[in-house]
């Protein structure tokens, strides 16, 4: 184990946050991590006291469990390959249990304030502060629901809510209702509601996804994406494609509107169940919407449907309210990160989970913590600032090029890509320290 003296705060005790408290003690360093909830696991565990949890009753995996799991602790062998979200959140009490996390967190502590003084001064809700040589930001950003803005013109008389308060769906028993939206959350929904909604359910789309099924060809559809993983993301795509298409045919012909982009551009939704419900006339496709009138909702292709509840699936905004424009910029959105985790102002503020990943994230927050730990534990030296700036530069124009302008592309990472590189990225800044190149030491944290 490293000796370190840096003594580190952790923002959140979700999977990001379980990772980087390991990968800090592993190291040697001292690690508090701050937890809203009463519980390890975050958004996974759907009676967590902090209320923030978006998990529904019949949410699993949409990566397979070995695309999922963390490498220093599989799943279990005998579990299907797409568990549960209460499998997920039992797998992350394990994980904090069996490496002796628990002792390390400050369950029922809402961080309101980090500020630099000199050193990290972090001030819980009840007023403490405590001061620390650095801090990780860990808090998730899949818990701020985002509504379309501007809203839609016009009233609605019936009942409106976030996919983020959805929870079981006897909340539709009897009722009309609009999805709208073409997520994950929004399929899960839109197939939940139909087994006891009123007539089929719409699901409102302005534009379309690539919708994957779990499985392809008897095995994990993600298999596929790890099989082809070495190949330039644009042939990656020819092939996907192709084998999606041969597989289960193209959206439009279950009548949904085509693709915006292609595959591992637009993040793909993965379902198996919501064709079914298509195909069988238990869900039924809408267009984007164009205003709201009383009872019914209008939609741009000149239609009209009445309505009971409109679930709004769509999506979260990145909320670190505990943070300043000074450290965030304007959006935090666009925040610019070295490797997606160094602040480039103060390499002492760190970030683990604020990505968007093509795959699972607990892969990705997992090695992101492991390059955490090597810079605060000393043992990894950071480039110069000049060259830091240039990667950030390159990843944005790249992301850009592949992902578009207006798709978070500062946030976006090729999961197999980066989940490879950064273990590089150790062993790299490993040389630079030993050509005499500079790392983290408590005492440098004082300004």
């Amino acid at each position: 184990m490293a000796v370190s003296s840096s003594r580190v705060a952790v923002i959140g005790a979700g999977a990001a946050g379980l990772a980087t408290v390991k990968a800090l003690l592993d190291a040697g360093c001292a690690v508090v991590a701050y937890e809203k909830g009463d519980r390890p696991g975050g958004l996974w565990v759907r009676d967590n006291s902090s209320g923030l949890s978006p998990a529904y009753a019949s949410l699993h995996l949409n990566t397979s469990k070995r695309r999922t799991e963390f490498a220093d602790f599989p799943m279990p062998a005998d579990w299907p390959d797409y568990p549960s979200a209460s499998r997920v959140a039992s797998y992350l009490a394990d994980y904090a249990q069996s490496f002796g996390l628990i002792p390390h967190i400050r369950f029922g502590s809402t961080v309101t304030r980090v500020e630099r003084d000199r050193l990290w001064a972090v001030t819980t809700e009840f007023g403490d502060t405590e001061r620390y040589d650095a801090v990780v930001v860990a808090n998730g950003h899949n818990w701020d629901p985002r509504y379309p803005d501007p809203a839609y013109p016009g009233t609605f008389h019936g009942t409106q809510m976030h996919a983020h308060d959805y929870r079981t769906p006897e909340v539709f028993l009897d009722r009309r209702v609009l999805i709208v939206g073409m997520g994950n959350s929004a399929m899960d929904i839109a197939v939940d509601a139909s087994h006891v909604a009123r007539g089929p359910v719409l699901l409102s789309a302005r534009r379309g996804v690539h919708i994957v099924p779990k499985y392809l060809f008897g095995r994990p559809a993600d298999a596929t994406g790890g099989a082809l993983a070495a190949l330039p993301w644009r042939l990656r795509q020819r092939i996907a494609e192709t084998l999606l298409r041969l597989a289960v045919g193209t959206p439009q012909t279950y009548g949904l509107p085509a693709p915006a982009g292609g595959l591992f551009q637009n993040h793909p939704t993965i379902s198996d169940t919501i064709l079914h419900r298509l195909t069988h006339g238990e869900v039924t496709p809408r267009p984007g919407i164009e205003r709201l009138d009383g009872e019914r909702v209008m939609f741009t292709d000149g239609s009209a449907d009445p309505v009971d509840v409109i679930v709004w699936a769509t999506g979260y905004r990145v909320s670190i309210p505990f943070l300043s424009p000074q450290w965030l910029g304007p959006d935090p959105e666009q925040l610019p990160l070295y490797q997606r985790v160094f602040h480039l102002d103060d390499p002492s503020l760190a970030f683990v989970g604020l990505m968007q990943s093509t795959g699972a994230a607990l892969p990705v927050v997992e090695v992101q913590a492991k390059l955490v730990a090597a810079y605060l534990s000393g043992g990894y030296a950071l480039p110069g600032i000049d060259e830091q700036r240039h990667a950030v530069q390159r990843a944005l124009r790249a992301a850009i090029e592949r992902w578009g302008a207006n798709a978070r592309p500062h946030m976006r990472i090729d999961f197999d890509r980066y989940v490879a590189n950064l273990p590089r990225e150790i062993a790299a800044g490993r040389n630079r320290l030993a050509r005499g190149g500079r790392t983290f030491t408590a005492e440098e944290s004082v300004v």
